[in-house]
């Protein structure tokens, strides 16, 4: 074991020793009740990196009474399943036990592999525990999903992290307990927060820091704040370009510019470009947010989120931070109104499910001699020719006279809209 990563040597035995996840295994809740009393089925925990999936496997293995057989997705194969799933059906080898299978990585199972382990989950032959980074509803076969149990660990809470750090500190078989390290608590805080919820990247950090720091006259180790930075180097960010969390993080930049909060814009905006994330794909998610949810309450937001799309692509990064940040910042900050977006979405399901009628003549064009004998632009009134610039004419179809699609809020640019409106009704005699 001493030749075993910290964050390996410190995975806890038991589920006392656990940290974290109290919404699963907390006491009473179903997870904690079934290892207990050792009546486990299958089940499939997710979450990011480092909450504690494959430790919580290994609490259940030595937990429960049950054979416990381990794969990793990367590199086992159907061949491997077989071989399990035949002794597990023996007799003499099983013991008369259940077996619990735990395959880590279990979204990197192809198709096959993953069909390979249905028949025999179903009928009991294994007891499955998958484990993965990825959302299984996504990733992982239906029929497996629909068998198991689904968990979803969250990042650890920094108090949790401490817990786990002291425990590596004071344990005298697998951590550092048998060595004086002095550290405060301030710093034991600063590596939990700097971690983001995951306790392998924490005891990673604390261990080279222990490592590779010398001890004094004494022969303790102290560990400062400055001796944890060489040793964290960067905060650990918690997105996924291609995985769950790229789609939760834009979802939620999206979400707080519509709900006009710019801190939480701008922070879900820093989180993707700490992260890498295509600038142009954020610069098209804040112009398309500017068009639907900002719209025509304040029609400057889509120029400015269209020139930072132009701009961010001109000059990359990182000066392309600036003028993302202006866009995001301006539509989070404006009036919202989707009546735009709902004007257009209702007049195309009229043109796609209903007869909206042929355009009427004298709007019509008639750039080619002997189409106004056939009555093309008969009629038409040049607006510029009435006062105020308007006249009354028809300008909807026959089959679509009356019918309102835009219809503008008070907020905004829109309360102009609705008066310059109320104008045109006046001076074409439509006021009701």
């Amino acid at each position: 074991m001493e030749d075993k990563p910290l964050a390996y040597r410190m995975s806890p035995l038991t589920l006392d020793e656990y940290a974290g996840q109290e919404h699963i295994i907390g006491k009473g809740k179903m997870l904690r009740r079934m290892i207990e009393a050792d009546r486990l089925s299958s089940i499939i925990l997710f979450g990011p990196p480092g909450v504690g999936k494959t430790a919580l496997a290994r609490v259940i293995a030595n937990t429960t009474k049950s054979r416990f057989e381990q794969l990793n997705a990367v590199t086992a194969g159907v061949s491997d399943i077989k071989k399990i799933v035949g002794d597990a059906s023996n007799p003499l080898l099983s013991e008369g036990r259940k077996t619990v299978l735990f395959i880590d990585e279990i979204h990197r199972f192809n198709k096959l592999q993953q069909d390979a382990l249905l028949p025999y989950v179903e009928d009991g032959t294994v007891v499955l525990i998958g484990a993965t980074t990825e959302n299984p509803f996504f990733e992982v076969n239906k029929a497996l999903v629909s068998r198991s149990t689904v968990c979803q660990l969250k990042p650890l809470e920094s108090k949790d992290i401490v817990k786990v750090l002291k425990n590596a500190l004071s344990d005298k078989e697998r951590g550092f307990g048998s060595m004086d390290v002095k550290i405060s608590e301030e710093t034991l805080l600063k590596i939990a927060e700097t971690s983001n919820g995951d306790a392998r990247s924490a005891l990673n950090s604390i261990e080279l820091a222990v490592i590779t720091t010398p001890p004094s006259s004494d022969g303790s180790i102290t560990i400062t704040d400055e001796v944890m930075k060489e040793c964290i180097q960067t905060k650990t960010v918690l997105f996924d370009k291609d995985g769950e969390y790229h789609y939760d993080n834009i979802s939620a930049m999206i979400k707080s510019m519509r709900g006009s909060d710019p801190d939480a814009a701008i922070l879900y905006l820093a989180r993707a470009l700490a992260a890498g994330e295509d600038i142009e794909f954020l610069a098209r998610r804040i112009m398309i947010c500017a068009a639907e949810d900002v719209g025509m309450a304040n029609p400057n937001a889509l120029l400015v989120a269209v020139a930072a799309h132009e701009c961010a692509r001109s000059v990359g990064m990182p000066e392309a931070r600036i003028p993302l940040a202006e866009a995001c910042i301006i539509v989070a900050s404006s009036p919202k109104s989707n009546a735009a977006y709902l004007a257009i979405d209702k007049a195309l399901d009229d043109a796609t499910n209903t007869d909206t009628g042929v355009v009427p003549m004298h709007l019509r064009n008639a750039p080619a001699k002997g189409m106004e004998d056939l009555g093309y632009s008969v009629g038409y009134k040049y607006p510029h020719d009435f006062p105020g610039h308007i006249t009354k004419q028809q300008y909807m179809t026959d089959k679509t006279l009356g019918k309102k699609y835009y219809e503008p809020t008070d907020i905004g640019y829109e309360r102009k809209i609705i008066e310059y409106l109320d104008y045109v009704k006046k001076m074409t005699g439509q006021e009701e």
